[in-house]
């Protein structure tokens, strides 16, 4: 049993659980993206097709203040401002904008991610789509739940009966390492999907929208939050080779866990054409 499963989760200063201050703040910030959604802003270019926008900022901002003020002990770790902020003890981590490509190109597709880690171990998490009003949560233990009702990952059995969500990430060598894979593998799958956001990714395959969700390009923001969701779903979720997870990973495989299984065998056996995987 690790440490983090027997320490008790943080209430807040105004009394509150740490689920409740979550998805309290990823409502907000939910608002905040659409009311900033298709209209003009600034827009600057991290590298090709990774963007930040001035709302990205902005809700980052709302996030970091909201949270410290509700935890002042606690660290918030943020895509725009990750450098320093070390992994242990009480970690907020957080994506105000997942998807912000779909966001700067008008496609109703993105997500505010938050996860509360102890030692880089998720304990809770909110994953919050404005667009369709959907709220992904969970708390350590207790489940994973969509608009209050229960999550639970999909009882597919095989990858050829499975719908499998992809993403390619911002990385030339892994985006095209996934390609390679996908030339492979979609003749064997029933569908191939690419949302555009890798936390709404994690979040539909913890509720069986998703049968399985594989990403080669993935930083903690995107992933601390749907490591828990797809947990408390009871789905499966590992790297792409297999092995255990943490929100350090670059690649993750997700979903249903017997689809999950029959995946790895198939990896396994194709391995000598997969290893460039392993190489990026």
């Amino acid at each position: 049993m690790s440490l983090a499963s027997r320490v008790p989760l943080p209430i807040s200063k105004s009394g509150r659980s740490a689920l409740e201050v979550a998805r309290a703040c990823a409502r907000e910030a939910g608002r905040l993206a659409l009311e900033r959604f298709r209209q003009p802003q600034e827009v600057t270019v991290k590298g090709r097709g990774n963007l930040v926008t001035q709302t990205d900022l902005e809700i980052e901002r709302y996030l970091h203040e909201a949270l410290r003020q509700e935890f002042p002990d606690h660290r918030v770790l943020s895509e725009e401002t990750a450098a320093g902020t070390e992994a242990s003890g009480w970690v907020w981590v957080v994506d105000p904008l997942d998807g912000t490509r779909n966001f700067v190109s008008g496609i109703p597709f993105f997500c505010v991610n938050i996860a509360l880690c102890y030692n880089g171990e998720p304990v809770v998490a909110v994953t919050h789509d404005p667009n369709h009003d959907e709220a992904f949560w969970a708390e350590r233990g207790r489940g994973a739940w969509v608009n209050g009702q229960p999550a639970r990952a999909s009882d597919k059995v095989t990858v050829q009966a499975s719908v499998l969500g992809v993403d390619l990430g911002y990385d030339d060598r892994r985006g095209r390492a996934v390609l390679q894979l996908l030339h492979q593998l979609f003749p064997r799958v029933q569908s191939v999907r690419i949302p555009g956001s890798a936390a709404l990714g994690l979040a539909y395959a913890a509720c069986g929208r998703y049968d399985l969700f594989l990403h080669h390009d993935l930083f903690p923001w995107d992933i601390a939050a749907g490591i828990l969701l797809v947990r408390e779903a009871g789905g499966a979720i590992t790297d792409h080779s297999g092995a255990s997870i943490a929100i350090s990973s670059r690649t993750v495989m997700a979903g249903a866990p017997k689809a999950h299984a029959d995946f790895l065998r198939w990896r396994q056996a194709h391995a000598a054409a997969l290893d460039r995987l392993d190489e990026t």
